[in-house]
């Protein structure tokens, strides 16, 4: 078991099955150093967890949870590509959609989800620039989407 898996086994989690991609588009793509994630919807076991607009359907502190899990399938993602998550070096930037009720603004607190999650995966190596957007709908009425890219070896 790698270091980042270990990681994420004292947390209670464990890398998913890389969840199936909804339309003609791959999970990832590497080029180089990098990899490039497609955007990751809160599935799990293959099936949308919630649906609906954060502030409205979904809660601040749901939609960070979601968040975490979308973070946690991009993180398949990557491996699905390079194969040993203890070959990345650095998350670089994560991209964070959030489908948002009209008077929501805390799109920024819904990302941390993701952004805490991969901090603590990939201790330093997991600090990114960050883009938290608010939308008017996502994917299968998913509350929250997210995109990594990072860096390997």
């Amino acid at each position: 078991m790698s270091g980042v898996e270990a990681r994420l086994t004292e947390l209670g989690l464990q890398v998913p099955d890389v969840a199936p991609p909804l339309a003609s588009y791959v999970p990832a793509v590497r080029d180089g150093d990098l990899v490039w994630t497609s955007g990751q919807l809160p599935m799990v076991g293959g099936a949308l967890v919630a649906t609906g607009k954060v502030g409205a359907d979904v809660t601040p502190e749901q939609a960070k949870d979601l968040a975490r899990t979308c973070a946690l399938n991009a993180i398949a993602a990557v491996k699905s590509v390079v194969g040993d998550l203890d070959l990345v070096v650095q998350v670089v930037k994560v991209v964070g959609f959030v489908a948002s009720d009209p008077g929501f603004t805390g799109q920024p607190g819904v990302i941390n989800g993701a952004s805490e999650l991969l901090g603590q995966v990939f201790g330093g190596a997991g600090v990114h620039a960050r883009s938290a957007v608010g939308v008017a709908v996502l994917p299968l009425d998913a509350p929250v989407e997210v995109e990594i890219t990072v860096r390997v070896r």
